[in-house]
């Protein structure tokens, strides 16, 4: 079993559901995790569930092009003491 705190909001918005639909909190909470899980998870490649983290932190636009020399130039001023 599993407890939800709802601010007031929330709660009357809930209502006016339960009122709308003639069903339960319980299957209306259900159904929106559901929907949810079904918007934001299912069916989507990794690509996507990561996307609007990609290239978020700055990195070059040309890296993959360029990831050889610069691992060269790292090496060699690591190894060139």
């Amino acid at each position: 079993m599993t407890t939800v705190r709802l601010n007031d909001e929330i709660d009357i918005k809930l209502s006016a559901l339960i009122e709308l639909e003639k069903t339960t909190k319980s299957e209306i909470i259900k159904r929106a995790i559901a929907e949810y899980y079904e918007s934001h998870y299912q069916n989507k490649t990794p690509y996507e569930l990561g996307e609007s983290l990609f290239g978020k932190y700055g990195a070059e636009d040309n890296l993959s092009q360029t990831y050889k020399s610069k691992l060269m130039d790292k090496m060699n001023a690591k190894h060139s003491h």
